[in-house]
């Protein structure tokens, strides 16, 4: 019994090998915690109502909201009417947080799938930051297609770019690149 245990152990970890390989490979390796602490707080900064337009046609409206006394923050994506019919056909939600010394991120996303990606890779003076792929829970494979990694690029308090990527077969690519803008608040009538 014992030495089948030991087997066992020894066959879970050879196949462990080539997954953690290739996410190092892959630049998984986090943020250090004092960087993540300040991206998360520009994340915190993105509370509120936004407008979101894709490189693909398609346009959204987005909502963040800091939660939980400001240990996460969410961003709900709610379509809207779009001329090209290949907009997101659903609402997603993507959820950030601190892990420890890592910022996260799930992405509840309509392929029925929630990649998870951590802060890899920050440039530009702190302006844009990388996520990439750790896990993802409802997935049947990794080659199943899903959500891979995003590029955030905060350009002053009231814009910033995503451009995020799919992994499907063994491949990455560039889905497509979204403008967010802030929907200024309408002044409230006397």
């Amino acid at each position: 019994m014992k030495t089948s245990r030991i087997r066992f152990v020894l066959f879970t970890a050879l196949l462990a090998v080539p997954v953690m390989t290739a996410a190092s490979k892959q630049g998984t390796k986090p943020l250090d915690r004092a960087t993540s602490l300040a991206v998360f707080e520009r994340i915190k900064n993105l509370d509120g109502a936004w407008h979101t337009r894709s490189t693909k046609g398609w346009e959204e409206n987005q909502q963040f909201h800091v939660i939980a006394k400001g240990s996460a923050v969410t961003s709900e994506s709610v379509p809207v009417a779009n001329p090209t019919g290949n907009a997101p056909v659903a609402p997603m939600l993507t959820v950030y947080h601190m892990d420890g010394d890592r910022l996260l991120l799930t992405h509840y996303c309509e392929a029925g799938n929630q990649p998870r990606m951590v802060a890899t890779s920050i440039e530009d003076e702190g302006r844009t930051v990388h996520f990439s792929f750790l896990d993802a829970t409802n997935l049947v494979s990794n080659s199943a297609g899903h959500m891979h990694s995003v590029v955030m690029t905060f350009s002053g308090d009231n814009h910033f770019s995503e451009r995020w990527s799919w992994y499907q077969n063994g491949k990455e690519q560039w889905m497509e690149s979204v403008q967010n803008e802030r929907v200024t608040p309408s002044p409230s009538k006397p």
